[in-house]
């Protein structure tokens, strides 16, 4: 199994292809200003346990200057990988965006099914540099955040993604 962010241009029902490919270039940024190859394993930890090889669109100087902001990347870059990794890992896709308050970013869903068959949500957070008390810190902050909108009945997937080391936080709730 492999993570290319590249697939992300196909787009998804949340995810039209120019943002999909935006996103890439988002992870692609962050994994590169980090001094990573590509192919470099990402290590997923907590409900899941893999190294997937992760690979990206080639970096342009276009694309350093429009991804300058390192919050924003981070943000963006973050939220490619981790809908990339819940594709891989439990085969949903982010069918609609969350609005503001609920505490989630995304609710996930089965690619083939109707848009309002909502599965599960997804939390995202990102960290370009970070000890593991960071991300660990993180992803309590983000379970304790997905909390209020626990009463939909839907699992929560939490995903941190630290792009220094690189590694993902895969939490259920």
């Amino acid at each position: 199994m492999m993570l290319d962010l590249q697939e992300l241009a196909n787009g998804m029902p949340a995810i039209t292809p120019a943002f999909g490919a935006y996103l890439a270039q988002a992870g692609a940024v962050c994994l590169d200003s980090q001094g990573h190859s590509q192919g470099v394993p990402l290590s997923v930890q907590g409900s899941y346990a893999h190294n997937l090889p992760v690979h990206w669109p080639n970096i342009t100087n276009q694309m350093l200057r429009c991804l300058n902001d390192p919050d924003e990347a981070t943000e963006f870059g973050a939220t490619g990988i981790a809908i990339m990794l819940i594709k891989k890992l439990i085969g949903f896709v982010a069918i609609q965006r969350a609005r503001k308050g609920p505490g989630f970013d995304y609710w996930l869903g089965e690619d083939d099914q109707l848009l309002f068959q909502k599965k599960a949500r997804l939390e995202v957070s990102g960290i370009r540099k970070g000890e593991a008390s960071v991300v660990k810190s993180r992803v309590k902050k983000k379970l304790s955040q997905v909390t209020p909108s626990g009463n939909q009945g839907k699992p929560a997937y939490i995903v941190v993604v630290e792009f220094g080391q690189p590694l993902a936080e895969v939490r259920i709730k």
